[in-house]
């Protein structure tokens, strides 16, 4: 089984399709509506011809899906969502926050915490809310292996605490 997140744009997805592939070094399959075939079940609304209808971006074994709403359909992403990008290493890390951050608002700077050696969370120019991160946990053998009791790891991170779990 597999979750993928399905990202709405209001008539500027292949702005944001450009961001993304330059911050992921990577490249999306894309259709506009003036390239779908003609359908009297669907017919393309005057003036979205140029709308994305359907996009797929690829980030390592990940996938994102990405489309434009129509103008009478206003998106707004969810204050309590983000899309969280594992990479391979803090140098991709750091240059897919520093490309994604143009325009838009940091949380948190690319930097070592106590739970990832590179973690960082913004908010693009689009009102997408990003966490980035190295994909490897990054904690001991003993904690990573389940026996420290203080430690709430998961195959994206390490989440040690001070305190015993209750």
């Amino acid at each position: 089984m597999k979750v993928s997140p399905y990202l709405v744009f209001n008539g500027n997805c292949v702005e944001a399709i450009k961001l993304y592939e330059k911050a992921f070094n990577t490249k999306a399959n894309y259709c506009q509506y003036k390239d779908t075939p003609p359908s009297e079940n669907y017919p393309i609304q005057p003036g979205t011809e140029e709308l994305v209808m359907h996009a797929v971006l690829y980030i390592g074994n990940s996938t994102i899906y990405l489309c434009d709403t129509t103008p009478d359909n206003k998106a707004v992403f969810g204050n309590g969502s983000f899309a969280c990008v594992e990479l391979d290493d803090a140098e991709h890390v750091k240059a897919a926050f520093n490309i994604l951050k143009e325009g838009g608002k940091v949380f948190c700077e690319a930097q070592e915490t106590f739970w990832n050696k590179c973690y960082a969370e913004l908010e693009d120019r689009f009102g997408l809310k990003w966490t980035i991160m190295i994909e490897d946990c990054t904690c001991s053998e003993e904690c990573a292996s389940g026996y420290n009791p203080n430690c709430t790891c998961t195959y994206s991170g390490c989440h040690c605490r001070e305190t015993p779990k209750p």
